[in-house]
């Protein structure tokens, strides 16, 4: 593992200490390093999720033709 040093406000620092003395964290490095982890997959998520809204705006019309017909199809049976 390696180390690196940040500079942490004392307003945050509070916040951390508050996080890590809850029994969770062994240590501010492993709530840092989750917080991390949590962060980059949060990330992840808004971007796939933007480029699905993009794939659906552009698709907007062949989807709502699908829905229609889908939903006349369920209203005959």
């Amino acid at each position: 593992m390696k180390t690196v040093a940040i500079a942490i406000d004392e307003e945050t620092l509070r916040l951390l200490e508050a996080l890590r003395s809850s029994g969770r964290f062994r240590s501010r490095s492993a709530l840092i390093r989750e917080a991390i982890r949590a962060y980059v997959t949060h990330e992840r998520r808004q971007r796939v999720e933007a480029r699905e809204r993009q794939v659906i705006r552009r698709k907007k019309r062949l989807l709502d033709r699908q829905l229609r017909a889908l939903v006349k199809e369920q209203a005959n049976l």
